[in-house]
């Protein structure tokens, strides 16, 4: 390897003891940027192939365009919505039967993670279940010119394995170049008056080029049958902060998740007909328009095997429009082992989408 391998290859493969982290609460901040090199990511890329040169190719996945006609004068914004599967819950308590222990190391199925996040370059970033915030995505991305914030569970189940790396939660991250910071709250999300073990990250962010403000906003809802209500209740606490936080509706809005919950639920029919005037990106897939697509998620456990839809774009269909989505994997893909395995690192499939501000009235004028 050269000399900028190498160095890339010292970075990739630092791994810091960050589990003490969890008994302090700074944890609960994202730390200072630190004062590394810039990171080229296209070399990073070839690093995290070179890691995995024993394991197959990444699956081919092609964005899909859905443009209107509507003219666009600014570049796209790229949001990647990704369920990453936290490695204590991974290794230590999902009960993936089917897939090899091997195909979930950390210092491999890492670089499938990256490799992921790299091939398509987003501009925006929300992850759920990131249990490796300090010792691996903030650093590497942080180099890569993003800027993020951390906000994990209260009572992470993380915290129950043996040898785990701290709590999991939710992360953002931004490119700086296009995005300046407004504002940021960490919400702890409630249900019936309580307080949850669940949270949601929304940042108001205002991009560079147009001057644009929009917020974007990142969380995981209760998981489980049988917490429905419960589910349905976080989500109506997440719509009313959004609802204070955009000003009941005037700044544009995106929200991505993994609602744990398919789109026959209450929760999802709440943000569905919210006044806050939201659509479901991946539905623009379907053939109407009108569906959601057959799975987001495909696993076999203990218990069976399971292919839900629990993970979603929504955006203000007002504000924004849905450029284009990148496509799902097929069954032929993902194999009859199914997720996660030696070709994709997480039971979830990651989401992309790029959508474009729509004109302002006062813009469109102006054309005439």
């Amino acid at each position: 390897m050269g000399n900028g391998t190498s160095r890339l290859y010292s970075a990739l493969a630092k791994t810091l003891n960050s589990s003490a982290a969890s008994q302090h609460p700074e944890y609960l901040v994202s730390p200072d940027p630190e004062h590394l090199e810039p990171i080229d990511p296209k070399e990073l890329l070839e690093e995290c192939r070179a890691v995995l040169h024993t394991r197959p190719p990444r699956f081919q996945r092609d964005f899909v365009d859905l443009r209107t006609d509507c003219p666009s004068s600014h570049p796209p914004i790229r949001v990647m919505q990704w369920n990453i599967l936290a490695q204590a819950l991974g290794e230590g308590k999902d009960n993936f039967v089917q897939c090899p222990v091997e195909a979930l190391k950390w210092e491999e199925r890492k670089c499938l993670i990256l490799e992921e996040i790299l091939a398509y370059q987003p501009d925006i970033l929300c992850l759920q279940e990131v249990d490796h915030y300090f010792d691996t995505f903030h650093p590497l991305l942080s180099r890569l010119g993003y800027q993020g914030t951390f906000f994990p569970k209260p009572w992470s189940p993380c915290l129950d394995v043996e040898h785990n790396n701290g709590p999991d939660g939710c992360a953002l991250f931004f490119l700086q170049n296009r995005f300046k910071l407004v504002n940021s709250a960490n919400i702890r999300l409630t249900a019936m008056t309580l307080k949850t073990n669940q949270v949601a990250i929304a940042q108001t962010l205002e991009c560079k080029e147009s001057g644009r403000q929009f917020c974007i906003a990142v969380t995981h809802l209760k998981a489980r049958t049988g917490w429905e209500r419960f589910r349905s209740a976080q989500g109506c606490d997440l719509l009313q902060n959004l609802q204070n936080i955009t000003q009941g509706a005037k700044i544009p809005l995106i929200v991505c998740g993994d609602f744990n919950a398919e789109p026959t639920e209450e929760v999802y029919k709440h943000f569905a007909s919210s006044s806050l005037n939201l659509n479901s990106a991946y539905k623009l897939l379907s053939a109407d328009g009108q569906s959601e697509p057959p799975y987001t998620t495909w696993k076999i456990r203990t218990s069976g095997e399971c292919r839900h839809t629990l993970d979603y774009i929504w955006y203000s269909r007002q504000a924004l429009s849905v450029r284009s989505a990148l496509d799902l994997l097929t069954e032929e893909q993902i194999g009859p082992n199914r997720l996660p395995s030696f070709n994709y690192p997480s039971d979830h499939l990651s989401l992309v989408c790029d959508f474009s501000f729509n004109e302002e009235p006062d813009a469109l004028l102006k054309l005439l």
